[in-house]
């Protein structure tokens, strides 16, 4: 096992033999932050790929906190991207309050929060693209890595007729998928067939003909290199999410039909095989340490920020985060013979900094206009921080369960995992906007039922094992789901059943009983014909008693050796 030093040294011997990275490190809190500084990069090589991905239908400029929490299993442990606060400084040499410090990790929000400001926001977006063609006009491809048009009460009102008209707006040369299939399959289908750029999926087949369901390759020649893009969406789809809204498709990672679709790729010219890819990005570390071939994952799904790509054998995994708040961009130096070099700039959205498209600022307003009235409605107040992102609880779920409590009259609330969702700063009044963005979907019912503590236990394990199993290609889901009105500890390193241990009733403090019943309230259920109220309607039903809202975080669980 080689020292933290001599790994250091090393990095920076590859680093200067194979490529380089441009963060923010130097400008710090006390310095003002320019858009040269955020877009100046000299150009480098001979092809340019732009990354956007998980933005979850996110228009404007958001606050989002970055996990305090976020543990790697098995070959990731301790590993990026699974490194947060001082650990994460210190891996990329990041100064404490600096530009760097505020966007991609969660020390010290708050009081950063108030110098550096929001991030994201389309217009912004378009600013920054612009750039960036205007730089390469003849060598950028842009690439959207899925999970585009679902997270917001626009998307969900116009069932992603908001962020497609945005997209086109922007013209990605090629995207993949995830949430974009909980719209269903004849809408998805619908707007695919109308799209002015290739959605792609090779590993989406279609059940009745077992032949592919949605193109798997796109060519393109950009500076004089020929290149394939591979299309990877989110190989557990019909597990994540209701497998009845995509009836006809088959998912799965397909291993071996990524192979020969690099094989493909080469035997046609290909001088670069890029991998669009919304895996997740432990499951594109093992994808490039068994697939030979593939020069560069764009990876997608688990939200991760990494302001250096991330090289496993001859495959640079590249992770440009979520909700908008970052482009990638990856100058490289391909030749007949492959890629020689590279240069590297994960770009923040400071929305303060980054002049707004004037374009896109009147489409956007455009797309929301119908719906301004209700978006801007004030429904609560937030007391403290809220936010979601973590392995486990966050405020943001424990306000949701806190409603599922009291509005569905329950003794514990189940809130998924889900990544998406932007925070909320304390003070900050809360809209309907705001509700929306944290569970805005097509299947909100906000159900109510009897389980026992035996299948509370089950279903911990089950989604532990999801999270936490060492093998990533057995890591089907989001983060842990939340719990309201109950503790338990969590050994994140032992085996499925044997993860979740005392399990406790908070209320009362009582262990859970495994043969007694409980009224459990939830959402998100993947069952067909769940009933209850949309989760948004809970929510702000128990806003207008409770605000401004305090928000108790859950203590009651423990997490073991890590």
């Amino acid at each position: 096992m080689i020292s933290r030093r001599e790994f250091m040294q090393a990095s920076a011997a590859l680093a200067a033999i194979y490529g380089t990275t441009t963060p923010l490190g130097s400008l710090n809190a006390k310095q003002k932050i320019t858009e040269d500084d955020l877009l100046g990069m000299k150009p480098f090589g001979n092809v340019t790929l732009a990354h956007l991905t998980d933005i979850h239908a996110q228009l404007m400029p958001v606050w989002f906190r970055e996990p305090s929490i976020n543990l790697g299993v098995g070959e990731a442990e301790g590993k990026p991207p699974h490194l947060t606060g001082e650990d994460f400084l210190k891996r990329y040499n990041i100064e404490a309050g600096s530009a760097d410090a505020y966007a991609l990790q969660s020390k010290d929000f708050l009081k950063l929060a108030k110098q550096y400001g929001q991030m994201g926001g389309m217009d912004r977006i378009a600013t920054v693209l612009k750039h960036i063609r205007s730089e390469r006009p003849n060598n950028t491809l842009f690439l959207d890595g899925g999970d585009t048009w679902h997270g917001s009460y626009t998307a969900l009102q116009t069932k992603g007729a908001d962020m497609v008209e945005v997209m086109n707006a922007l013209k990605p040369d090629a995207m993949t998928g995830h949430w974009e299939f909980t719209l269903g399959e004849e809408r998805v289908q619908e707007i695919v067939d109308n799209l002015p750029f290739a959605f792609l999926g090779a590993n989406i087949f279609n059940n009745e003909w077992e032949e592919p369901a949605f193109d798997a390759v796109k060519m393109f020649e950009r500076g004089g290199a020929k290149i394939a893009v591979i299309g990877q969406a989110f190989p557990y789809t019909p597990i994540a999410n209701p497998r009845w809204m995509i009836p006809n498709w088959s998912f799965g990672i397909r291993e071996d039909e990524i192979k020969k679709q690099v094989q493909s790729a080469r035997d046609k010219g290909a001088n670069l095989v890029v991998l669009l890819s919304h895996n997740g990005f432990d499951v594109d570390r093992k994808v490039a340490s068994r697939v030979k071939g593939i020069d560069v994952i764009l990876c997608g799904h688990t939200h991760d920020a990494m302001p250096e790509p991330l090289k496993v054998g001859n495959t640079l995994l590249v992770a440009s985060g979520s909700n908008g708040k970052f482009i990638s961009r990856l100058d490289l130096d391909v030749d007949k013979t492959g890629v020689k070099g590279f240069k590297f700039r994960l770009i923040p959205i400071f929305s303060d900094v980054i002049t707004p498209d004037k374009d896109m600022t009147a489409l956007v307003k455009k797309v929301r206009s119908p719906y301004e009235k209700e978006l801007n409605r004030v429904v609560g107040q937030a007391d403290g921080l809220l936010y979601r992102r973590g392995n486990f609880n966050g405020t943001v779920d424990d306000l949701i369960c806190d409603a599922l409590l009291e509005e569905r009259d329950a003794e514990i609330a189940l809130s998924p995992g889900f990544r998406w969702g932007p925070s909320l700063l304390p003070g900050q009044k809360i809209t309907v906007e705001d509700i929306h963005n944290v569970c805005a979907m097509t299947y909100p019912a906000a159900y109510r039922t009897n389980m026992t503590g035996k299948q509370l236990k089950d279903i911990f394990e089950d989604v532990a094992d999801n999270l936490f199993n060492p093998d990533p290609y057995y890591q089907q889901g989001g983060d842990m789901v939340r719990v309201g009105g109950l503790g338990y500890t969590i050994d994140p390193k032992k085996k499925i059943g044997e993860r979740i241990t005392n399990m406790t009733e908070l209320k009362t403090n009582t262990p859970i009983d495994m043969k007694k019943e409980y009224v459990v309230a939830g959402w998100a259920s993947v069952n067909k014909d769940t009933q209850g109220p949309p989760i948004w309607d809970v929510i702000e039903k128990y806003l207008a008693n409770h605000t401004p809202v305090q928000v108790k975080a859950n203590d009651g669980i423990k997490v073991l050796g890590m």
